[in-house]
């Protein structure tokens, strides 16, 4: 079965979770080393950014909501406090952080266990305020930024969304790398288990054998859920990485499941 590749690319975090409290104050630093232009220096500061985004108090808020964000960063345009997608000040859309994690990006707690109704809002808010059509008359900058800003959110939307997903970039924040070919070390009986309930829904002739083996495939994935978000939780990365192998042939199985009832049974 292919493996979940990477899919936190540049914005992985070469770091385990205990020491993302530190993040803050090494961003404060390298932000403090920077150059950045003044407003006070720039004489068409004021002319240039009279004109704010007609979804100016979504700005706002979303401001606010990430000013607990790790990084602390400088706008680009006017060189004021500037938080992960619009500056403090002169509201101007920022460039994306090579040092946000996908959790810092949609605003919620670094936990297996998500609320996904509550994520799927964050994820709306966001694409909402950072939808290129709302840069259709800003600069040629902003209009990039923008294009940047709304893949990140998608990307880290699509990661964080499911299970598999979840757990593998977890993991890779943890620094565990998934590799190829992981059927060989997996447990024989395991492997037996699966290829019998492959064969069975391979069998079935009809929706009623096909929903059961779905239910029985679903409860199972349910289980391996909680079993990781208590790995996870406890730091127990080995039984956790395990754990992954594991849900990922059950999601591929419920997936041929629903491949299944497509057929005329």
């Amino acid at each position: 079965m292919k493996c979940v590749r990477t899919l936190c690319a540049s914005h992985r975090l070469h770091r385990c979770a205990p020491l993302l409290q530190n993040t803050a104050v090494r961003c404060s630093a390298a932000a403090a080393g920077g150059s950045f232009s003044s407003p006070n220096k720039n004489p068409d500061f004021t002319r240039v950014h009279a004109q704010l985004s007609p979804n100016l108090h979504l700005h706002d808020n979303l401001t606010r909501s990430f000013c607990s964000s790790s990084a602390v960063r400088r706008c680009w345009s006017c060189g004021s406090a500037a938080q992960l997608f619009f500056c403090s000040a002169c509201k101007v859309i920022q460039p994306p952080s090579e040092e946000a994690t996908y959790f810092e990006i949609l605003n919620c707690d670094q936990s297996f266990a998500l609320d996904i109704q509550k994520l799927q809002r964050r994820f709306l808010e966001l694409q909402r305020s950072l939808h290129p059509d709302n840069f259709s008359l800003k600069s040629s900058t902003e209009q990039g930024y923008s294009e940047k800003q709304s893949a990140l959110v998608n990307k880290a939307f699509r990661t964080l969304q499911k299970p598999v997903t979840r757990a593998v970039y977890m993991l890779q924040l943890h620094g565990i790398e998934l590799e190829e070919g992981t059927d060989a070390t997996a447990d024989p009986n395991f492997l037996l288990e699966v290829m019998e309930i492959n064969e069975k829904l391979a069998e079935s002739r009809s929706r009623e054998e096909a929903d059961a083996i779905g239910q029985a495939v679903r409860e199972t994935l349910k289980v391996l859920t909680e079993q990781m978000n208590t790995s996870l939780n406890k730091g127990n990365l080995q039984s956790a990485k395990e754990l992954l192998a594991r849900m990922k042939y059950f999601t591929n199985l419920e997936e041929k499941v629903k491949e299944k009832l497509t057929e005329n049974l």
